[in-house]
């Protein structure tokens, strides 16, 4: 049985590359560069930091010069166009109604996603955010989750974690917890269960109801 999930936030619960890939972009022609955005589309989805790390090094940029641009691009871009993928709410009140909680293991810092969850009127689903930005190193190290079991005497047998990265899903597998890889491209590893739409999780997860 399914009764808890934990959740990545970019490229999961919301749809944030295209407006990562525009700020990386408008970040770049303010430094006198030109980058293809599959280029960088490809970067972001590994990590926010790879992305600046890359390119960074591909065109000897400081690389804290780069990530200040970044951030000062991304901020202007409303949380409004970065929605949630459909049957987050409907999958997030049935794990609710089935007396478990909703966790949220990021890289990207706790004021931004909590914008995005206020945003779409998301925030009442989560219980908590455990992020990079509370000292916690980033995934595929499995502390997140594992502080995430531990605070809320999460059985891992009866947790999911959902992710669209490989390291989200070693993450997971680390921490004992079941995995999920979200999008269409294949997993990098083997995973428990692969969807390409939330519709496939509530089946997975009525299914499981008396398992």
């Amino acid at each position: 049985m399914i009764s808890n999930i934990l959740w990545d936030v970019d490229g999961t619960l919301f749809d944030t590359y295209p407006a990562i890939t525009y700020a990386f972009s408008k970040s770049l022609n303010g430094l006198g560069l030109s980058v293809a955005l599959n280029v960088i589309d490809g970067l972001a989805r590994e990590s926010i930091s790879y992305c600046v790390e890359t390119l960074s090094q591909r065109y000897k940029l400081d690389p804290d010069l780069l990530r200040r641009h970044f951030a000062a691009s991304y901020r202007t871009v409303n949380p409004a166009k970065q929605p949630p993928f459909p049957g987050i709410g409907e999958a997030c009140e049935l794990i609710q109604n089935r007396g478990g909680v909703n966790v949220i293991v990021t890289h990207r810092d706790v004021d931004s996603t909590e914008r995005l969850l206020k945003t779409h009127a998301l925030s009442v689903y989560f219980s908590d955010i455990f992020s990079v930005e509370q000292g916690y190193p980033r995934k595929p190290d499995p502390a997140m989750v594992v502080a995430a079991l531990e605070k809320y005497v999460m059985d891992p047998t009866e947790t999911l974690l959902i992710g669209d990265r490989g390291l989200d899903i070693q993450a997971g597998q680390a921490a004992g917890v079941q995995t999920c890889k979200f999008g269409c491209s294949s997993p990098s590893q083997p995973t428990d269960y692969q969807i390409h739409h939330y519709a496939e999780l509530l089946n997975i997860i009525r299914g499981n109801n008396d398992s």
